[in-house]
């Protein structure tokens, strides 16, 4: 019975170990399930975009740059004033859609500024044109009137794209009852010491209606919408736009931010004076995932450039990335 009991204790521990091993190779030869539902395959050898057609259906005359296409609509109907400064199309009050190719096919992004009067209608009409709503945000605080800006993506080919955006605009000019671009585009004053901005940013700006305005692209960020690349171009960017006088400017702008940036560059804007006023995502399906901060100063130009080139070296090389 003793020799019995111990063949069946032997049995009963051959079998526990063969259990073990064959759960641990399943494990080890289980493949991970990666969800590639929303990636979009592009053929470099093929892409190229029909700007001819895009313009012809939209009817507007957009920018080429690097073979990419974008149309903005100045919002110069919208009269808005925060903290005494005037807000005009270069400060941030201009609507645009950007077309990129992605083999024989087009990937289509843009920011349309709503009214509050504005945003249900063309939220309707972004759905019923089969496009997609990626974020709907400020990008000021004190405004008046109030304005929102709505984030739409769409993939497919170039004149169906077209004719969903210029519905989109349509609808804009239909609810406010007149093309926000047709009224005449206001100045602002502007005596800020370009170059000294110039050196305590360490980039150069443009001038346009009296606003000086950064655009600073991520070059250290390989980002992709639906696997389909994005440029500066295309929205991927970090802006500073200044109007006033030295003692007393206006900053508004937006910082573009991974994850690990966006509490050290928050941090920095605060201790230097400059309102945080946003923080919001402008895509869905973007790798890796990137963070948009929009703020706004007022004060003397030199302390507000100083804060904000401190809060840009919280991102990219800064950051050691």
């Amino acid at each position: 019975m003793k020799q019995v009991i111990k063949i069946n204790a032997a049995a009963v521990f051959i079998i526990a170990c063969l259990l073990m091993v064959s759960c641990n190779d399943a494990t080890k030869t289980q493949p991970v399930a990666e969800n590639k539902k929303d990636t979009i395959a592009c053929k470099p050898e093929s892409s190229k975009l029909d700007t001819v057609t895009i313009a012809a259906v939209t009817g507007m005359k957009g920018t080429v740059k690097n073979g990419e296409y974008k149309i903005t609509v100045p919002q110069n109907d919208l009269h808005i004033v925060v903290d005494g400064f005037k807000i005009i199309p270069p400060m941030g009050l201009g609507t645009w859609i950007a077309f990129t190719p992605c083999g024989d096919s087009v990937m289509m992004m843009g920011d349309i500024i709503l009214s509050e009067n504005d945003v249900a209608p063309v939220q309707q009409e972004v759905i019923r044109q089969g496009l997609s709503i990626t974020a709907i945000h400020n990008h000021f605080v004190r405004n008046r009137p109030n304005v929102m800006y709505m984030h739409i993506d769409g993939f497919g080919n170039a004149a169906t794209l077209a004719a969903n955006a210029k519905a989109i605009l349509d609808k804009v000019s239909q609810v406010r009852g007149a093309d926000p671009k047709a009224a005449r585009g206001d100045s602002v004053v502007n005596t800020l010491n370009i170059s000294l901005l110039d050196s305590l940013m360490a980039h150069k700006g443009e001038m346009n209606k009296g606003v000086y305005k950064f655009t600073i692209g991520r070059p250290d960020v390989m980002l992709r919408e639906h696997g389909v690349p994005i440029s500066t171009f295309m929205g991927f960017n970090t802006w500073a736009a200044w109007q006033g006088t030295p003692e007393r400017a206006a900053v508004a702008g937006d910082f573009a931010m991974l994850m690990d940036e966006v509490q050290p560059v928050i941090k920095t804007l605060i201790e230097n004076g400059i309102e945080v006023v946003a923080v919001h995502n402008h895509m869905v399906h973007e790798e890796p995932k990137i963070f948009f901060l929009h703020y706004w100063g007022v004060g003397p130009a030199e302390k507000l450039a100083k804060g904000l080139k401190a809060a840009l070296d919280k991102t990219g090389k800064g950051m050691g990335h």
